[in-house]
């Protein structure tokens, strides 16, 4: 009967290709069982949408299986989502924020936020989505919420949608009326958002940011370290000139930037099936690839994309088969992946000394 030490042996043959190490040194396998010969574990990956998940699998079985001794394998590959952010007294159960941002209004940057969380908490990650865009919050109205939120040991209680957790300025504000706020105001909602709301636990939290290089986008990343931002723009020159000064601000900020998604990438007419570049195409990738950062993908201009969030109904929920929706479960997985990487790349000790 073969042992766990042989087990293991011949577990650390397999390699993730992306980290360059082998599944046990990564700490991937759990719960070895040996019966005779019988053998289960579990493959523990950093991802609920891992793409090596099957090779993994299939190269886990077939190393076990080599082994002398052993008739059968059984392999439960299961996820856990690892930590980026050093601890943090206001998200002590949040495992990774991300931060989406634009450089100017009026790309679409809610709009992803929003379908962007639904994607990760579809793929069976624990997600919440914070609205900070406190002087034009619109977040609750795409997830369909009304009324506010209960309160609970003096803490608010986040309302949820679609297994999100969603905290909004909207849900304190009369409709219609305006936030006019200065910085230190701006600052405090900021914290409390973060920290005087139950978010419990959570693998992502993504928080959509207003448009610009203001004062929430200081507060936010002076009070954590987000595992990094996510810069939305559409394809032309304008708006992309403004998007590399949200890029340079993340970068003076020591915040990573996790990659860029061009938004309003071509429409496609559904008669006809031809393709009009409205706002030009891929002026995102090109900036991208230029400075140097991780191109997510694309978004087309889709006319159902705009009535579901107006109708409170993402697509991403409404209609998952779509090419919208299956653009952003694929944003979705590049993100997961690079955060993945990153976590079992930097220890925490460093995660925590850039946050001082």
């Amino acid at each position: 009967m073969p042992d766990s030490a042989a087990i293991l042996a011949a577990l650390s043959s397999v390699q993730d290709p992306d980290l360059r190490q082998d599944i046990v040194s990564l700490g991937f396998i759990k719960d070895v069982v040996i019966s005779g010969g019988s053998v289960s574990f579990t493959l523990e990956l950093t991802t609920p949408d891992c793409p090596l998940k099957d090779q993994l699998r299939t190269e886990a079985e077939k190393a076990v299986g080599a082994v002398p001794g052993v008739s059968a394998v059984k392999v439960n590959v299961t996820f856990r989502v690892r930590k980026f952010q050093a601890p943090s007294e206001l998200l002590p159960g949040v495992r990774n924020v991300i931060v989406v941002a634009s450089g100017k209004g009026g790309v679409g940057k809610s709009t992803v936020a929003v379908n962007l969380a639904l994607a990760f908490a579809k793929s069976g990650a624990k997600t919440g989505l914070v609205d900070l865009d406190v002087y034009g919050p619109s977040v609750p109205g795409m997830m369909g919420l009304q009324g506010q939120p209960a309160e609970e040991d003096g803490k608010i209680v986040p309302v949820v949608a679609h297994e999100v957790k969603v905290m909004s300025m909207a849900f304190f504000i009369p409709q219609g009326e305006a936030a006019v706020w200065r910085g230190p105001m701006l600052h405090s909602v900021v914290q409390q958002f973060l920290g005087a709301v139950v978010w419990g636990e959570l693998d992502y939290l993504i928080a959509d940011l207003p448009p610009g290089t203001g004062d929430v986008q200081l507060s936010l990343c002076h009070l954590i370290k987000p595992a990094g931002a996510v810069i939305v723009s559409t394809p032309q020159d304008a708006a992309l000139s403004v998007a590399r000064k949200a890029i340079t601000m993340f970068e003076k900020l020591d915040t990573p930037i996790l990659g860029v998604i061009e938004n309003m990438s071509g429409f496609v007419c559904p008669q006809c099936g031809h393709r009009e570049e409205i706002f030009g195409s891929g002026g995102a990738r090109a900036a991208a690839e230029k400075a140097g950062l991780k191109f997510l993908g694309e978004i087309p201009i889709d006319t159902f994309l705009r009535e579901s969030s107006d109708r409170g109904t993402p697509v991403v929920v409404s209609a998952a088969d779509s090419s919208s929706a299956k653009a952003f479960f694929g944003i979705a997985k590049n993100l997961a992946a690079l955060i993945s990487v990153r976590n079992l790349c930097m220890p925490l000790s460093a995660a925590a000394k850039g946050a001082k």
